[in-house]
């Protein structure tokens, strides 16, 4: 099994370049706060940089020794025609707001209801459409030069869904909005993770101290560029704060410090391309003194491994065919990295769903039993 995975490794060097640990940071698979977001800044957008550029909006992103910080929305070049950018979204779930990663789709999907402006305003995208294989801009939305680029049109029709500035889904003063049955179907269909130039610009804004919220107040001086990673050629400054700011607390940081981004799997990578590169996950076995409840919960526990396991097994005897199928049909090096960039988007999303799995088994944990401090039993 190890030579198999070594000689992918070496026939999709690139794509495994491309996604490497930087890039599943902004997926941010098992990142959990206590604190949510400040609210989006108010900014202008830059001009487009030119054909085939889509607009990723801004958002705030989080560093368990930095906190929140704000990573500049830009123009991006989709990675293949058809497809379209959906941003990712702060969730509130049982007291922590959790992060739902953006992807590359052919329709948009569910981002939380949350307004991030220029097109996005909650559901769906209202900046522009795909042609065929040209995406036309709609100039009543977005920021285009039309000298420049001549595959424009005018809609003036805005649906906005959310009008406030609220940067989280759920939970007191959040967005209140769920995935319509649309939107749960797009959900299933092929995605591709963030391309190798918004990987470079997440990590630009995340070692840029000045985009730290505790140090703009959530009036980042920096709220967008025209291209990704360049912070200084016709980069925009926020107007003004989206609301009031307000300082995270101490606690702010869920339990992520000293674990792996995805999950309860020590030692586990987390820019695994292919279900044959994961272990199984695990979970301490229950010792609450109550030996009843410690035994359904086990019984629980074993249930939860076993259909994880066969998630797992499945995902990858269907990676190991569609590799088959491709020696077989001798696909070009584009064939091999949409392959690859669709088994990697697979993997990740098979463990994020386990993490989620898991960290919903952990909450319904019993409760230790309490210690009997020498009272004599009635």
């Amino acid at each position: 099994m190890r030579t198999t995975v070594a000689i992918r490794t070496l026939l999709f060097s690139v794509v495994l370049l491309a996604l490497s640990h930087s890039a599943f940071g902004q997926m941010a698979v098992g990142i959990s706060v206590r604190f949510g977001p400040p609210a989006l800044p108010v900014y202008e957008q830059p001009i487009c940089p030119g054909e085939g550029f889509m607009w990723v909006p801004g958002y705030w992103a989080y560093d368990d020794d930095d906190g929140y910080y704000w990573v500049p929305g830009t123009w991006v070049e989709a990675p293949e025609p058809g497809f379209l950018w959906t941003p990712g979204y702060w969730g509130w779930n049982n007291g922590l707001y959790l992060w739902n990663a953006g992807y590359w789709g052919p329709h948009i999907g569910f981002y939380g209801g949350i307004n991030y402006g220029f097109g996005y305003f909650g559901t769906g995208f209202y900046g522009g459409e795909w042609r065929g294989r040209t995406f036309f801009y709609n100039t009543a939305i977005v920021h285009v030069n039309t000298t420049v680029i001549r595959n424009v049109y005018v809609n003036n029709t805005v649906i906005v869904h959310n009008d406030s500035h609220v940067a989280f889904n759920g939970g007191q003063g959040g967005v209140e909005s769920r995935p319509t049955a649309q939107e749960e179907q797009y959900s299933h269909e092929r995605h591709i993770p963030p391309v190798a130039a918004q990987n470079q610009h997440f990590e630009a804004a995340r070692s840029n101290p000045e985009l730290r919220a505790s140090a703009n107040h959530g009036k980042p001086p920096i709220a967008a560029t025209a291209r990704p990673a360049d912070f200084k050629t016709n980069a925009v400054p926020s107007r003004a704060a989206g609301g009031e700011y307000k300082p995270a607390p101490a606690n702010a940081a869920g339990e992520n410090r000293g674990q792996p981004e995805n999950g309860s799997r020590p030692g586990a990578e987390n820019n695994a391309t292919h279900a044959s590169e994961l272990q199984p996950h695990t979970m301490p076995a229950p010792n609450t003194g109550n030996s009843a409840a410690d035994r359904k919960y086990q019984q629980q526990q074993d249930k939860l491994a076993a259909k994880q396991q066969q998630d797992h097994q499945k995902l990858q005897q269907q990676q190991e065919k569609e590799h088959q199928q491709a020696a077989a049909k001798n696909y070009n090096d584009a064939q091999k990295q949409q392959m690859e960039q669709r088994h990697s988007q697979q993997t990740q999303q098979m463990e994020q769903k386990h993490t989620t799995q898991q960290r919903q088994m952990q909450q319904r944990q019993p409760a230790p039993r309490p210690e009997n401090h020498g009272e004599k039993p009635r």
